[in-house]
């Protein structure tokens, strides 16, 4: 394995996503969890599945502008919307679904779905959950 560039840490406690914590080993980020309304809790804090989307968003949206900036593309606005689905697999558990919506301004539709494609090559996200669950990706130009 080459050089780790950075290892973030993050430590949940008490009960996990029924009431627990979740903290950076900086500090930064300080949670209490909560099992969302949709799935019989009482909502009222995050939840994995929110950490998982908001990560998966900034990471696809920095693979984005970095894509972008290395083909010499400018656009004037851009944002990815990330839902993170969860449901029940047939091994009596549980699975995640992803769905990456990318918006741009000041761009092209073609120059914008060939720059999300080329982003989930390179998205470490989405490298990472190649081929362990099902991500779609699209973009639509404002």
């Amino acid at each position: 394995m080459a050089d780790t560039t950075y290892t973030a840490v993050a430590t949940s406690t008490g009960e996990g996503r029924a009431g627990g914590r979740v903290e950076t080993n900086d500090g930064i980020l300080d949670l209490t969890l909560a099992v969302p309304q949709e799935m019989g809790g009482g909502g009222g804090g995050t939840n994995p599945e929110q950490l998982f989307a908001a990560g998966y968003s900034a990471c696809f949206h920095s693979a984005l502008k970095s894509v972008a900036k290395s083909k010499n593309v400018s656009f004037t606005d851009s944002a990815v919307v990330a839902e993170v689905s969860i449901f029940p697999n047939d091994a009596g558990g549980f699975a995640l679904s992803v769905a990456l919506h990318t918006e741009f301004a000041g761009i092209d539709q073609e120059t914008a779905d060939a720059l999300v494609a080329e982003a989930h090559q390179v998205c470490p996200y989405s490298n990472a959950t190649r081929g362990n669950i099902e991500v779609t990706v699209d973009a639509t130009v404002a």
